[in-house]
C-alpha cells in the first residue's frame, strides 16, 4: 500500500471520529427554553452545575444528556420561573432526592467526618512515620551491617 492512500485512509479516519464527536455533543445540547433575563440565566447555568444527576452520579445536570437529568433541568427552570430562591431550589431537591444530589455536600454534623477525615488521616499518618524513624534511630549498628 503507497504512503499516500495510507494518508488518505488516516485522513478519514480521523474525520470519521470528528464527525462522530461532533454529532454526541449536538445531543448534549441543553433544551431548556432561555430565559430572558440573564441574571435568571445565570441562577439557572449555576444550579445546574452544582446539581448531580442522578442517574449519571458523576456528572452534574447541566453536563448529562441523559432523560432524568433533563427532567430536572426542566424542574429547575420551572422553580426559577415560579419566583423561588436558589436555597429554596437546593432544599426541594435535597428533600426529594437526599444530599446526594449536591455535588458539594452541605457541612454538618452528619458528614462531619468525612470534611475532618483527611486531615485526621494525615497527621495520624505523620506520627507513625515519625515514631517508626525514631525506633530505627535508636537500634545499634551491627558490625556485620558495615562494609
Amino acid at each position: 500500500m503507497s504512503a499516500a492512500r495510507i494518508r488518505q485512509r488516516l485522513l478519514a479516519a480521523v474525520f470519521a471520529f470528528t464527525m462522530l464527536g461532533a454529532v454526541a455533543l449536538a445531543f448534549a445540547v441543553d433544551n431548556t427554553p432561555q430565559f430572558a433575563d440573564p441574571v435568571l440565566q445565570a441562577r439557572y447555568y449555576g444550579l445546574t452545575h452544582e446539581l448531580r444527576c442522578m442517574q449519571c452520579q458523576s456528572e452534574a445536570l447541566a453536563d448529562s444528556n441523559v432523560g432524568l437529568a433533563a427532567d430536572l433541568r426542566m424542574e429547575v427552570h420551572k422553580l426559577i420561573e415560579s419566583g423561588k430562591s436558589d436555597v429554596e431550589i437546593r432544599d426541594f431537591m435535597v428533600a426529594r432526592y437526599s444530599e446526594f444530589i449536591l455535588l458539594r455536600p452541605r457541612m454538618s454534623l452528619r458528614n462531619l467526618w468525612l470534611w475532618a477525615a483527611p486531615g485526621l488521616l494525615l497527621i495520624a499518618g505523620i506520627v507513625v512515620a515519625l515514631r517508626v524513624l525514631r525506633r530505627r534511630a535508636q537500634l545499634p549498628i551491627s558490625d556485620d551491617e558495615v562494609s
